[in-house]
């Protein structure tokens, strides 16, 4: 199984000193991310490239920078899932800056109604435009996750700090409280951290900002690199691709990792199989479509033939099995025999099945069947009498009138 972790850049953020009229950039084929792609947990490639130039993988995670986010300790809403980014939006309306409609709400994993839970706040357009722009190249994200979380384990990581200068060094401090992040610069940056650090708590700093962040903090911090950090950010259950930016595509993206899995040279012996046993199902299909062709069309000539010596006399054969029946039926009515469907015949039937002292009014025959109207027959006397006539090949339909049809059960065939 592929990963691909891509790093999405820091939001832009308006200054006072930046000119009147300046608006924030949208996402353009020009970005460039940062990237971390890893086959079955084994580091295989990292770097940064426009996103039509990211590798493809099975999953793809998405990783916001630290200022981006903010944390909110709320007790989670009683609402359906239809309504619970309205029921957040009216929880939070008062610790938001922007408008509830302009932010994008993310449930903590596991949180429950009812129960406090972390939500972690980003820009909503923002969010949406990075997700677009990367799925328009062809990198459909699968998760969207923080940098840092709130935890039980205090952790500190030294970072860039995107606002400032190349070497100005961003400090982000995750704990039960909730996350912050602010710059190594000024003498307020040390008072933000607690006056006497928690025993188990952890510090990671970039290569580049280790240096800096040790002569700060005053004691060692673990280095870790962007690669190893970000595969790290990555086994987290965070999924901040909730409620509206949930994803729709689960299923086309599945059968386009699929598709693209089966074109790798790995699987070409597979598909030139695949395609050797297409050929010799579509032969066999073909040989006995042929053979069943064959088989139908010599019972039609064994039909024809057997029409030609019974009947010689029928010169133009159209229809064997119906030109058979109507001279066999011509001979009948030559020999004074009855009929399946001749009056006589039906008669007879209908007599020899008939209840006792149950009287007929009026009778009907139309050639084919034999309508008697018999209002004093008792349904059980009706079933009796289809019961009994089923057997010999008749059908009988009774109505609520207290009519009784009869026919032959090959009559619908004629």
């Amino acid at each position: 199984m592929s990963l691909l972790v891509v790093q999405l850049p820091a939001r832009l953020r308006l200054h006072p000193s930046m000119p009147v009229g300046v608006t924030v950039p949208t996402p353009n084929n020009t970005a460039v991310y940062g990237y971390v792609y890893s086959s079955n947990g084994i580091l295989v490639d990292q770097g940064q490239c426009v996103a039509a130039l990211l590798p493809k993988a099975t999953s793809t995670v998405a990783v916001l920078a630290e200022t981006d986010l903010s944390w909110h300790r709320i007790t989670c809403p009683k609402a359906p899932a239809s309504r619970l980014r309205a029921a957040l939006a009216g929880t939070l309306e008062e610790q938001l800056m922007d408008e509830p409609e302009s932010v994008h709400f993310a449930l903590e994993p596991g949180a429950r109604a009812g129960e406090p839970a972390w939500v972690a706040v980003t820009d909503r357009s923002w969010l949406a435009e990075q997700i677009e722009h990367l799925e328009r190249s062809d990198c459909i994200v699968d998760r969207v996750s923080p940098p840092m979380w709130p935890g039980e384990i205090p952790r500190g990581h030294f970072g860039q700090d995107y606002d400032s200068p190349s070497d100005a060094v961003l400090l982000t401090w995750a704990h039960s409280e909730g996350v912050a992040s602010w710059p190594l610069k000024g003498g307020l940056s040390r008072a933000l951290l607690p006056d006497r650090l928690p025993a188990n708590s952890l510090f990671s700093a970039n290569p580049a900002m280790a240096a800096a962040a040790e002569r700060w903090l005053g004691q060692p911090v673990h280095i870790v690199s962007a690669a190893e950090r970000l595969l790290k950010i990555a086994e987290s259950r965070w999924n901040l691709r909730q409620f509206d930016m949930a994803p729709r595509h689960r299923t086309a993206a599945w059968l386009r990792d699929v598709s693209r899995e089966f074109r790798s040279p790995a699987w070409r012996a597979t598909r030139q199989g695949l395609i050797g046993l297409v050929l010799i199902n579509l032969i066999g299909l073909n040989a006995w479509a042929w053979m069943l062709k064959e088989q139908v069309s010599a019972q039609r000539q064994k039909i024809v033939t057997l029409l030609q010596q019974a009947h010689p006399q029928v010169r133009a054969i159209l229809d064997p099995a119906v030109q058979m029946r109507r001279e066999n039926e011509t001979l009948r009515a030559m020999a004074g025999k009855n009929g399946d469907t001749d009056l006589e015949t039906l008669l007879t039937i209908a007599a020899s099945a008939w209840p006792e002292q149950s009287s007929v009014q009026a009778l009907r025959y139309d050639g084919q069947q034999l309508q008697l109207d018999a209002p004093t027959l008792a349904p059980a006397q009706v079933d009796h009498l289809r019961n009994t006539l089923r057997a010999a090949g008749w059908q009988v339909e009774s109505a609520a009138s207290g009519q009784v049809t009869l026919r032959h059960g090959s009559g619908a065939a004629r």
